[in-house]
């Protein structure tokens, strides 16, 4: 997990990884401090290779505006630079797992084709 304060180390991070997912959170916010522990751990448990960058919304109003983070907390997924997923608010984790699951085994399935593996290779 990285925690990030301005616009230029946000934008090294999404144009020179290959998976982030944007967190956008308060300290203030019942929902965002009890989903960030289960983000936290699916990110380590399933997702591996993407990057969960945090971004505290109150202390950085900008990036946030900029982002149109406004209604806490919000998940923005990157691939390879390009904004992919957005949600907001009322975030089902199931829902989100499903979600960046597709993605995440589109592209490191993809991936892992160029370097000769299959795809099902990436889970053990």
């Amino acid at each position: 997990m990285i925690e990030i304060n301005t616009q230029r180390e946000l934008d090294q991070l999404v144009n020179h990884s290959d998976a982030v997912l944007l967190y956008f959170y308060s300290d203030a916010c019942a929902p965002c401090k009890s989903l960030r522990p289960k983000v936290q751990e699916l990110m380590e448990e399933e997702f591996g290779k993407m990057k969960l960058v945090m971004v505290n919304a109150e202390r950085n109003p900008a990036l946030a505006g900029t982002h149109q983070a406004f209604g806490l907390p919000v998940l923005l997924l990157f691939f390879e630079g390009k904004e992919f997923l957005r949600y907001s608010k009322y975030v089902s984790m199931t829902e989100l797992e499903e979600s960046i699951g597709r993605i995440y085994r589109l592209y490191h399935g993809q991936q892992s084709a160029v370097n000769g593996q299959r795809s099902e290779d990436l889970n053990t």
